[in-house]
């Protein structure tokens, strides 16, 4: 029988606890948002990474949608999705003349296991609506799986500030209902449609 000491090394306040959680996102993104997020010879990706100390891939392929992953303590990944947040602002929000006239709205596409999704939903939505109501941002959980995977897209819309709440609190409800099963990830590119096309090219 270990004595009570031992369990001492286990991390001691739940904060302390929380903050050694390895916690990993992924997100789904388009051309134009990968590019602003990746910057000239890959400055910005590699300023996001130094400045949030979270490890950041982007998934290769020439398919219009990548996956980006973010890793690190919850801490680490909230600074870099509040970067990628603030950094699509800046280059996807301004109009033509590069001012922007209203704040327009910034969408990250989330990308979780469907078994987790239950959790965020809530019993009839309740989960869901509160996060929508204490954050001020738009939440739209997919109903259909993402192809060939057991995972979901999870939109979330708003300003950087009511983004980065939303993703705080859905990570909260992630990591205390871990995935059920086996995951699947989605990876982009990997759809039937695309597979067929390149098919019917090769014939052609």
């Amino acid at each position: 029988m270990a004595s009570p000491d031992g369990a001492s090394g286990v991390g001691g306040s739940p904060e302390e606890t929380e903050l050694s959680i390895t916690l990993t996102l992924r997100m789904l993104m388009h051309g134009k948002e990968i590019g602003s997020i990746i910057g000239k010879k890959g400055e910005t990706v590699k300023r996001i990474r130094e400045q949030s100390s979270a490890r950041i891939t982007i998934s290769e392929g020439s398919c219009p949608e990548r996956i980006t992953t973010i890793t690190g303590s919850t801490d680490a990944v909230f600074r870099a999705v509040s970067m990628i947040a603030f950094k699509l602002e800046e280059d996807l929000g301004a109009g033509a003349d590069g001012v922007s006239a209203s704040r327009a709205p910034v969408t990250l596409r989330l990308v979780i296991p469907a078994s987790q999704c239950g959790s965020l939903i809530g019993k009839a939505g309740a989960k869901i609506r509160e996060i929508r109501e204490s954050t001020g941002a738009q939440v739209q959980v997919a109903g259909d799986l993402l192809p060939n995977s057991t995972e979901r897209a999870v939109t979330v819309s708003g300003v950087p500030d009511t983004i980065i709440q939303c993703v705080r609190q859905i990570c909260a409800v992630i990591l205390e209902s871990p995935p059920k099963g086996a995951t699947i990830p989605y990876h982009p590119g990997l759809s039937l449609g695309t597979i067929l096309l390149s098919a019917n090219q090769v014939r052609g």
